[in-house]
């Protein structure tokens, strides 16, 4: 790609090394360099705005799940077991974390519940509205 123009730096030469500077994985001389390029050619800064946008999409769309607080100092004391020569209980500290996360998940979800005035609902999902009980019908 190229915009037909001349620059100090060849299109192709910047945009082969879009993600280095998107990623700020660039020298500071070069990213010096790379900008004025793309202050002087409106493609590059197309194809520039358009990267940025799908980096940003994916790191919303594709983000992590909240680790546990204590999972590190969970895995850390079974290491230490470990090491000290001592059994270790069966349960997987992962499966130990993945419950007690639902089990959390479930709290917010009532605490959310409560605080909307919604209660659990019944297999209809109507709720009394005074009370937030599910009702009998």
């Amino acid at each position: 790609m190229s915009c037909g123009e001349p620059h100090e730096k060849d299109c192709s030469e910047v945009l082969d090394h879009l993600y280095e500077y998107l990623d700020r994985e660039m020298p500071a001389g070069e990213c010096a360099d790379f900008q004025v390029h793309l202050d002087e050619c409106s493609p590059c800064l197309e194809k520039y705005g358009l990267e940025q946008a799908v980096k940003k999409l994916v790191k919303r769309c594709c983000g992590h799940d909240d680790v546990p607080s204590d999972l590190r100092s969970k895995v850390m004391g079974r290491i230490e077991l470990i090491r000290a020569g001592e059994t270790v209980p069966d349960v997987s500290v992962l499966e130990q974390a993945k419950k007690e996360q639902a089990q959390r998940a479930r709290e917010d979800a009532a605490e959310s519940a409560a605080a909307e005035g919604t209660g659990p609902a019944d297999a209809t999902g109507s709720t009394d509205a005074r009370t937030g009980a599910a009702r009998a019908e």
